[in-house]
């Protein structure tokens, strides 16, 4: 047992030589360094946010565990936030305000955080609209990078800027920044209405519903993480993969270069690389926080016989149009990855 003294806390780490990604001797140590090195960009984005440990205190190869109850055995200056269930009683998460609450979280071998939507004390308010592209069997995220860009002509269309990031595992997910008042129960409801609206366009590429057998050769656009009993993995948490992947905010001209060279590996980044590119670039994830938007109404994307849509985002049979550039579909300007135009014929 050693003994960390960060910022007027002494934070106790054991087992430092545990290798915690076998097929690239990445350990523990190495871990929580990482996290270290990160933390100036990250603690932002964990500031007063409830959290899910996701434990592997046998590393990424043997068993994981989740961990919603904040450890009873925690240090004092680990603050919790308490959030009322309609199970057994009230869950204590652990809010990880700070670096040393961070570092003792990474000592427990928790490799992955997976925060939620929303800040304390405001547990009904998200603080940002969140899209999660799960490629389906035969597909990748290319084949995100392609549905991901459909999105981001739909909500530029409505006026709602979005910013993506790789999930570090298989997809990409895409953030809104809302920072404004607005309930899980709206933002569930619009989210769920842009995947079925661009389903219905791109029936060939997208699926909206969660039945796993409707996923083959397709792109789930997951909707459902807008809710106040999910969390979602932090940009910057490192992945339990066979190598320390990162879940990596990109630009969208990355995503768009990802898609014309249909080069996955691409969009994959290791925590060295992440380092060097918050080192270059800084935070691209930093307007996430701060900037301030409306959620456009839900009768944006949902026109029917008998209301005829507030924007045109939703009337248009192909493409959206937002500036005088935006002349055709994304799928004619970009190739089509390959299951997708297997499946769709072309």
């Amino acid at each position: 047992m050693q003994v960390l003294e960060v910022n007027g806390c002494s934070v106790p780490v054991s087992n430092l030589e545990k290798v915690m990604y076998p097929e690239v001797g990445f350990t523990k140590a190495q871990v929580i360094d990482y996290y270290i090195r990160i933390a100036p960009v990250l603690m932002p984005h964990l500031h007063d946010r409830p959290i899910t440990l996701k434990r592997y205190p046998d590393g990424v190869e043997g068993l994981f565990f989740y961990e919603k109850q904040c450890p009873s055995h925690r240090p004092q200056w680990v603050k919790t936030v308490r959030v009322p269930t309609d199970e057994k009683g009230p869950i204590h998460y652990c809010v990880l305000n700070d670096l040393p609450a961070l570092l003792w979280a990474a000592n427990l071998a928790d490799l992955e955080l997976h925060p939620f939507l929303h800040r304390a004390p405001a547990m009904e308010r998200p603080t940002a609209l969140a899209f999660d592209l799960d490629p389906g069997p035969r597909t990748d995220i290319v084949h995100c990078c392609q549905v991901a860009l459909w999105i981001k002509e739909l909500l530029d269309c409505l006026g709602v800027k979005s910013f993506p990031k790789t999930s570090g595992s298989k997809g990409l997910q895409i953030f809104a920044p809302l920072n404004t008042a607005v309930s899980y129960s709206n933002t569930k409801l619009f989210a769920r209405a842009v995947a079925e609206h661009l389903e219905g366009k791109h029936p060939e590429a997208i699926v909206s519903r969660m039945q796993k057998p409707l996923r083959r050769g397709k792109v789930f656009i997951d909707w459902s993480q807008n809710d106040d009993h999910k969390t979602t993995v932090s940009v910057y948490s490192l992945r339990a993969n066979s190598k320390p992947s990162v879940s990596t905010p990109v630009t969208w001209s990355e995503v768009t270069r990802c898609l014309k060279t249909n080069r996955a590996d691409s969009l994959r980044f290791l925590s060295d690389e992440v380092l060097n590119r918050v080192e270059k670039q800084g935070d691209l994830f930093a307007d996430v926080l701060t900037l301030k938007q409306h959620l456009p109404s839900l009768s944006s994307v949902t026109p029917n016989k008998h209301r005829k849509a507030t924007s045109q985002c939703a009337l248009l049979p192909q493409t959206i149009r937002p500036k005088p550039w935006v002349c055709a579909p994304w799928h004619l300007l970009l190739p089509i990855p390959t299951s997708f135009r297997h499946l769709s014929g072309l």
